[in-house]
């Protein structure tokens, strides 16, 4: 109804827009960090409605929405929440699942006008597909990975990285700086895998430095210095960025809990990063010892999904004559 049929007197001179609705959010994919952000989309987002949410094992789901009850409402039919949507995130798992659930969208029905904000880590080339098919029926579609723990994702703290039409990207800037994340780096008008480049090139970082964590604190043990002293060292030299994985190497959470980082996810990132080297002719070395460790950790978990990124630190000690497992 409109306005002025509600309040006939109301001067239509004054501002409108506190009465203008907000667009209906959808979320696809309720992994570690998509459950994250959806949180903080509710606290913190510019809502007037539930967040609608989708996910393929409906159970995190409905859990969810169990959670955030009047907030977040779950979905059972992936069609039936797009078509109700404006915006629409995904954060999903892999290439093939990212290119799967785009393909039964766009082949559905008319999605003309909606906009996609793909939230996954996948290659740079399935990115700027999937761009190409979605945009070629008339949606908008930012590729916007996101940086982060999945601590970070429930507190706001991630780094978003959009890419595509600036025009897109201010449609989304919303739900971004402030809501989802801390920060963002942004590539305007620029292809969308581009962004999906600097997530993979800065993944390495996080890889490497997980890996150089692992080899550390076994050479610490081996060599007496023990593992104590040679945290505090990296506390002091390092802080936080390097507390999250040092307290799940030393305090054995690696192997005694559900992986935070799978190694599945690490391997796939891993590979990303591998391709690009090749593509682009560079020599790099440390992804590729990354990846060894990866792998090792996926055949002792028997099981990507499994095994924890933060495992290679077990890898590195039974490499060094220890057990897998700390602290036994």
């Amino acid at each position: 109804m409109l306005l002025r049929e509600i309040l006939p007197d109301f001067s239509m001179s004054q501002s409108t827009d506190l009465y203008i609705m907000a667009p209906q959010l959808l979320w696809i994919g309720l992994g570690n960090i998509g459950r994250g952000a959806c949180k903080m989309l509710v606290e913190k987002g510019p809502l007037d409605k539930p967040l609608l949410v989708y996910n393929r094992t409906s159970s995190r789901s409905d859990q969810l929405a169990r959670e955030l009850p009047g907030k977040v409402q779950a979905m059972q039919s992936l069609l039936e929440a797009v078509a109700q949507a404006d915006i629409i995130f995904s954060c999903l798992s892999n290439d093939a699942t990212v290119e799967e659930t785009y393909c039964a969208i766009i082949t559905s029905g008319n999605i003309k006008d909606k906009m996609f904000v793909s939230c996954e880590t996948i290659d740079p080339d399935t990115a700027d597909k999937v761009a190409s098919l979605v945009t070629d029926v008339g949606a908008s579609f930012v590729s916007c990975p996101v940086v982060g723990p999945p601590a970070a994702a429930a507190t706001g703290q991630l780094l978003c990285i959009p890419a595509g039409p600036k025009s897109a990207i201010e449609r989304v800037r919303p739900y971004l700086t402030g809501v989802i994340g801390r920060a963002e780096i942004s590539f305007e008008d620029k292809p969308c895998g581009t962004a999906l480049k600097l997530k993979i090139v800065g993944n390495t970082c996080i890889m490497n430095m997980a890996c150089q964590l692992a080899e550390v604190f076994t050479l610490a043990e081996k060599t007496e210095v023990g593992t104590e002293a040679m945290k505090k060292w990296v506390d002091v030299m390092f802080g936080d960025a390097y507390a999250s994985y040092a307290d799940r190497m030393l305090s054995g959470t690696y192997w005694r809990e559900e992986p935070l980082g799978s190694v599945a996810m690490g391997i796939k990132d891993t590979a990303h990063a591998l391709h690009l080297v090749e593509a682009s002719g560079t020599k790099i070395k440390n992804a590729e010892t990354v990846m060894r460790y990866l792998r090792a950790v996926g055949e002792y978990s028997r099981g990507g999904d499994k095994g924890d990124i933060a495992g290679m630190y077990g890898v590195v000690r039974m490499n060094s004559g220890l057990k897998f497992e700390n602290g036994e």
